[in-house]
């Protein structure tokens, strides 16, 4: 019998388990909880490798981060290009004899500036506005069962219900 943190789900769709080879040991409400229910598991002794953690009813959440324009576009440019210039420059610098290498390292880095600034710029200016923000997209589920397989399952029902 499943364990449930929060209300109970009582709809037959989420009672399934993922597969016939696994069965529901406990549900939760947010990723966290069913992660701590596999830790206290695992540091109960638990195989744990014959676990899965299931997400129900995944949605896509996009947090928009801020505007974006082509000046902020360059920047960032610039900043990405100044890191592939480090990177680049080092590889070089690995060649470089005596001291020339702390200038083709400054060397590499400023080309990497001016060339990320400007696909920044270009690259921002050729959507033409049709995507003047910034974000960030992450998956969410409704909730998350932590299914195992049947020969371990009766084992891992009985330590979780000693974790509360």
């Amino acid at each position: 019998m499943p364990i449930h943190s929060g209300p109970p789900l009582n709809d037959h769709i989420h009672a399934a388990p993922v597969d016939a080879g696994y069965q529901i040991i406990a549900s939760y409400r947010d990723y966290s909880a069913a992660q701590g229910a596999v830790d206290y598991l695992s540091d109960s002794g638990f195989a744990v490798e014959n676990l899965r953690i299931v997400g129900h009813d995944i949605s896509t959440v996009e947090a928009v981060t801020g505007r974006m324009t082509t000046a902020r576009a360059a920047v960032i440019g610039m900043a990405a290009g100044a890191w592939w210039g480090l990177f680049i420059g080092l590889l070089l610098g690995i060649f470089t004899l005596g001291t020339a290498w702390f200038g083709v390292i400054i060397g590499a880095v400023l080309i990497g500036t001016v060339w990320g600034a400007v696909f920044g710029y270009v690259g921002h200016w050729a959507t033409r506005g049709r995507r003047d923000f910034s974000s960030v997209s992450t998956l969410a589920a409704e909730h998350y069962d932590v299914v195992c397989t049947p020969e371990f399952g009766s084992e891992a029902t009985r330590l979780l219900a000693a974790m509360r």
